[in-house]
């Protein structure tokens, strides 16, 4: 049996009898007056087959991970049905973002455009934290504001930084093998039997990938992660 827990933007969550989490994937993707964008707060367009694609991608990179040694919350899918069962895990605070940054382009240029140009490398990697909150824009958060609210230890938020940057380069070096950039790339994060696990997904939707100067478009890398 499962039980309807809420209805996210991109896919619903259920409880499982067993103790675990289900998640059905969805069409919908974030962006703003029907363009994709993943540094967006709100649906923006739907995709057809596009919850399925960014499933089997997030089980193509999570099944990557465990093989790296890399703890993630993931169990088992169901393609067919656009489900992945995953352990339970807490999220902090409200919920929070963690977006490692390759590349200086989209929100980042928007705040800091006058001290670097949009597509700057951003050598070794920029990590940074934001609370999801439609309401307020997805605030940024430091990792001594994540301690002083109570949200998260800096302990913690060190495990989650390395955790980040190393899963970032396994699939930033994924796709650099088949001729991709990966500019940047939104994580979640939750905590599950005293440490900080990586949950949600990896898929298409979720980052900024180039083809020499041209942003390649979900549907089509997921096409390209998964069909090479």
């Amino acid at each position: 049996m499962m039980e309807l827990k809420y209805k996210g933007k991109t896919k619903d969550v259920y409880t499982l009898d067993n103790g675990n989490v289900m998640l059905k994937f969805k069409d919908d993707c974030t962006g703003k007056d029907g363009v994709f964008d993943p540094g967006e707060n709100t649906v923006g367009l739907t995709i057809e087959g596009i919850g399925k694609a960014n499933l089997a991608t997030s089980v193509y990179y999570f099944e990557m991970l465990k093989k790296a040694g890399i703890k993630t919350h993931y169990v088992s899918a169901d393609l067919d049905n656009a489900t992945m069962e995953v352990l339970p895990a807490t999220v902090f605070g409200h919920g929070l973002e963690v977006i490692c940054r390759l590349v200086a382009t989209g929100s980042f240029i928007r705040r800091y455009g006058e001290y670097m140009k949009d597509g700057t490398p951003l050598e070794g990697g920029y990590v940074e934290c934001t609370f999801k909150n439609d309401e307020k824009g997805d605030p940024l958060v430091t990792s001594e504001g994540l301690a002083a609210l109570g949200v998260m230890s800096e302990e913690l938020f060190a495990s989650m930084k390395e955790q980040t940057l190393k899963i970032t380069k396994i699939v930033a070096d994924d796709l650099k093998s088949i001729g991709l950039d990966l500019w940047d790339i939104k994580f979640e994060f939750g905590y599950n039997n005293g440490e900080v696990i990586l949950i949600d997904e990896i898929a298409s939707g979720n980052m900024r990938v180039y083809k020499g100067n041209t942003i390649v478009e979900p549907v089509e890398l997921t096409k390209l992660i998964l069909n090479r």
